[in-house]
């Protein structure tokens, strides 16, 4: 009798723990199903209360594409950084006056063309005073931009079949230059291709000598590059050019140009 009752006192124990004890859920890939408590009917009033900022701001989706202009929130975000940097540098670089008078308020630049440079055509003149000189003169101007830290190199020995970039030369300008640049580029601001002419006599008819002719090149090499006149007379980039040599607002507008990405401001 008392064996009988042992075995039903353990036979009840384990019943109770069976069927009237609460579960305990398992962590980890193995967890078994979800416990019985978990099919009561939903909380309405939480599924009403809005969702705490914090995670939103995690989960929320990016602001869809600008309803104009299609372009996408991060694009106008990036330029309206751009515009900060150039308004930051005034002073410092002509850059802000470069795209204030600019017509399609773009940043015109080369872009990746350190390891594959722009192909140069620099030819030999046949007009009149015309120096070999000359020719070194400009590899002088190529090479004094290069200095100054532009990241953009050429390769002045291209030919006529491959050159991207082509020279010539005219004897004289009308009007105040001694010398043409004309640029051509993508709807991204990439520079695709140009033609730079220089002139063998200044406007008053005199010969140039090939350290004028050096000048007038790092000149046009500038506009060759991306930029647009400076409104100060120290910098290279004056409209009539009055120094021989880059100044530090040159080669700081230059290196900002070529930090920053090429195409449209607006």
């Amino acid at each position: 009798m008392l064996v009988a009752a042992l075995i039903v006192f353990f036979a009840s124990a384990v019943l109770w723990d069976a069927f009237v004890r609460t579960p305990h859920a398992r962590h980890g890939a193995d967890a078994g199903p979800a416990p019985a408590a978990s099919l009561a009917p939903p909380d309405t009033a939480a599924l009403s209360r809005p969702v705490a900022a914090e995670t939103a701001a995690h989960t929320a989706p990016p602001p869809p594409a600008d309803g104009l202009s299609g372009t996408s929130y991060m694009v106008l975000l990036a330029r309206s950084e751009t515009r900060r940097r150039i308004r930051a540098s005034a002073g410092r670089t002509y850059l802000n006056e470069i795209v204030a008078e600019s017509q399609d308020s773009m940043l015109h630049r080369w872009d990746n063309r350190i390891l594959s440079p722009v192909r140069v055509l620099l030819p030999p003149g046949r007009v009149a005073n015309f120096q070999p000189s000359f020719l070194d003169a400009v590899r002088r101007a190529f090479q004094r931009w290069q200095e100054a830290g532009v990241p953009v190199r050429f390769n002045l020995d291209a030919d006529s079949s491959s050159a991207e970039v082509r020279f010539q030369w005219r004897i004289q300008f009308e009007g105040e230059r001694t010398g043409q640049t004309e640029l051509h580029w993508d709807e991204d601001g990439h520079l695709t291709d140009a033609v730079v002419t220089l002139a063998t006599f200044d406007p008053k008819g005199q010969p140039l000598g090939p350290d004028d002719l050096q000048v007038v090149a790092l000149h046009e090499i500038g506009h060759l590059i991306g930029l647009d006149h400076s409104s100060d007379s120290t910098d290279v980039m004056f409209t009539t050019t009055k120094v021989r040599d880059l100044s530090p607002r040159d080669i700081q507008t230059a290196q900002l140009l070529y930090e920053l990405a090429p195409g449209s401001l607006r």
